[in-house]
């Protein structure tokens, strides 16, 4: 995963616009000191390698360090590192929650898949594009640590078309009756369908489309739904999407749809990592 140096370099910014007012203050600038950054609880760590950079813009010598999309028991050590005190105080925080942020979402990530993986092994995890603005690199890197990988980074990348979209052409029915030539258009790349129903979602099978996702379906729906499209063509691909989440995505995987789509691995309780600073005698 590329995150560039212009993206680390705002963080910085954001937590030290100027100096570090505290240890000017107390004058401890050139003492030397160490960081180490440890597990609360047991956590899948993501965002190891940024702070690693971070820590090095500051002269910081990391002595020890684990790579993200590691499971690390309660108490474990993810990195240590040696410096000038003023260079450890201003990387603290920027760095622990860089590791706690990223590490969260990769943790919730590895829950969910492991969940999910372990109804249906072909099954995929893919997160929408709903990540919290200026987040999204390390929200990225940080749900491929975790096991799953992003549905759609941009509206570049893909063609999904929603309900939204049909409206503009005639509804669901002109977009079925031009299907063909949409996909010639679209060259190599796959036509992807939200259906609100059944009868949508059958529809769009009959029609050819690559991938239906059924968007907010009750389980017996599902059920239904992949029944139903598997009659028509085993080569369609089928996915959930619309409200899942921790709670309901062990029943959502047994119903044998290939992907699941998901925002919620982005929002919820960061990991707890704590930040011990110690003065090197």
């Amino acid at each position: 995963m590329y995150i560039s140096d212009t993206t680390l370099e705002q963080l910085i910014e954001e937590d030290i616009p100027y100096i570090d007012f505290t240890s000017e203050i107390l004058g401890i600038n050139e003492q030397k000191g160490t960081i180490e950054y440890i597990t609360r609880e047991d956590t899948c760590i993501c965002g190891v390698e940024e702070v690693i950079r971070i820590l090095k813009k500051f002269d910081i010598e990391v002595i020890d360090s684990k790579k993200s999309g590691i499971f690390l028991k309660k108490g474990s050590t993810i990195l240590k590192a040696k410096g000038e005190a003023s260079a450890l105080h201003m990387c603290w925080k920027v760095c622990v929650n860089i590791l706690e942020n990223s590490s969260g979402i990769a943790t919730r990530t590895k829950k969910f898949v492991d969940i999910a993986k372990a109804q249906n092994p072909k099954i995929e995890i893919i997160t929408t594009r709903k990540t919290f603005p200026g987040t999204k690199k390390l929200a990225m890197k940080a749900i491929i640590a975790g096991g799953a990988f992003p549905h759609r980074l941009g509206l570049s990348e893909t063609v999904l078309v929603f309900e939204e979209h049909m409206r503009f052409i005639g509804g669901i029915d002109m977009f079925i009756k031009k299907i063909e030539l949409y996909k010639q258009k679209a060259g190599e790349k796959k036509i992807i369908a939200e259906a609100h129903n059944i009868e949508n979602a059958i529809s769009l099978a009959k029609a050819g489309v690559d991938v239906i996702q059924l968007d907010k379906f009750s389980i017996a729906d599902i059920k239904e739904s992949i029944k139903k499209i598997r009659q028509i063509s085993t080569d369609i691909k089928v996915g959930a999407a619309g409200g899942v989440n921790l709670k309901n995505v062990e029943a959502i995987a047994k119903t044998g749809v290939d992907l699941i789509t998901t925002s919620a691995l982005y929002f919820g309780k960061p990991s707890d990592i704590k930040a011990d600073l110690q003065k090197i005698l």
